[in-house]
């Protein structure tokens, strides 16, 4: 059972104390008795303890660092939205595949920024640029932000902001369960609440950390009741063996699971499993003893933006696995929406 995330060391920017979550989150932190220490600067944190690197890495994500996010400019996003929306960096998951291993490379902690404000007000000025148009944003790109928003609140407090736009929608994926802060937010269906799911395999090999998949499941559920729209992420798509039973049965449970009312707007996104040379080098490190298959002779190798391609599968793969889990859709929930395969 993954309990709510506890940081057992927390660093201060001095600029977040001008903000008022800065101080209520220093206030509730030394309530709860934690060690706190001040930096200059939230990219610039040093004297992470450990002996060695692997030790270093998992104390830094157990270390929250509370900041102000200074730069407003938000990145053009991922397939599902135009805009990231930045709200927090990193996360206490484990997952040994995650991409923002290398994104973060040496700054593995937890980052989460108090100007709350500033960030909705940049957010309005771009939906005010694209109007009449929706624009939509997405609040996890770069940290799974349920993870912790427990302890923030400004998750919550972003999603009752888009519950009053009439030009903004909110999205987020998670591999967490402790969403009963909230149920109970006015979000008016501008957000999508979704959750990250996998075959069991995958979890259980290589997403330590976070929750287990039943518990994702009953967490959907609950916020299905509470009326957001609901989707899922199935990421990253691995071929292991026995896999076409594994995610099989991932369906079969959530179409077991969910309200039946809540499938009628669901929406699912797939990836299949993908790598870069400096990622296996990063993941090799943080993870030594992963068996995540990561060999470039039996991928294929696909050219990305920024000249860093990625290793894919081959293409009689990929396309095997796409036409099973479409099929799986298709079968449990027909009318649901793809709303890619990458």
């Amino acid at each position: 059972m993954v309990k709510p995330f506890v940081p057992q060391l927390v660093y201060f920017e001095p600029r977040a104390l001008e903000y008022p979550l800065g101080v209520e989150l220093k206030e509730k932190f030394e309530k709860m008795g934690l060690e706190l220490r001040e930096t200059t600067s939230h990219n610039q944190v040093r004297n992470i303890p450990g002996k060695n690197h692997l030790q270093q890495y998992r104390n830094a994500k157990s270390t929250l660092v509370i900041g102000v996010r200074k730069t407003l400019k938000f990145d053009s996003s991922k397939p599902s939205a135009e805009y990231a929306i930045p709200l927090a960096t990193g996360c206490m998951g484990h997952c040994h595949y995650c991409y923002l291993q290398t994104t973060m490379g040496s700054k593995p902690y937890i980052r989460t920024y108090v100007n709350v404000e500033e960030i909705l007000e940049q957010a309005q000025s771009y939906m005010e640029e694209r109007a009449p148009d929706i624009t939509r944003f997405e609040a996890s790109c770069t940290s799974d932000i349920v993870g912790v928003d427990h302890l923030t609140h400004s998750l919550k407090k972003t999603i009752e902001y888009f519950g009053k736009s009439d030009l903004g929608q909110l999205r987020f994926v998670t591999k967490f369960h402790h969403v009963d802060h909230l149920l109970d937010a006015d979000h008016n269906g501008k957000t999508r609440f979704r959750f990250s799911v996998n075959a069991d395999y995958v979890i259980k090999h290589f997403e330590p950390g976070t929750s287990p998949l039943d518990k994702r499941i009953e967490a959907a559920v609950k916020v299905a009741r509470a009326g957001y729209p609901l989707g899922f992420i199935v990421a990253p798509i691995y071929i292991h063996e026995g896999w076409q039973e594994g995610y099989k049965q991932l369906f079969v449970k959530l179409y077991e699971s969910l309200p039946k009312d809540a499938v009628q707007d669901i929406t699912f996104e797939m990836i299949q499993h993908r790598f870069t040379k400096p990622a296996k080098r990063v993941i090799e490190k943080n993870y030594p003893k992963t068996k995540l298959e990561m060999s470039e002779d039996e991928r294929r190798y696909k050219w990305g933006r920024y000249g860093i391609g990625k290793y894919i599968y081959q293409k009689d793969e990929e396309q095997e696995l796409r036409d099973t889990l479409e099929d799986y859709i298709e079968a449990y929930f027909p009318q649901a929406k793809i709303e890619y395969f990458t």
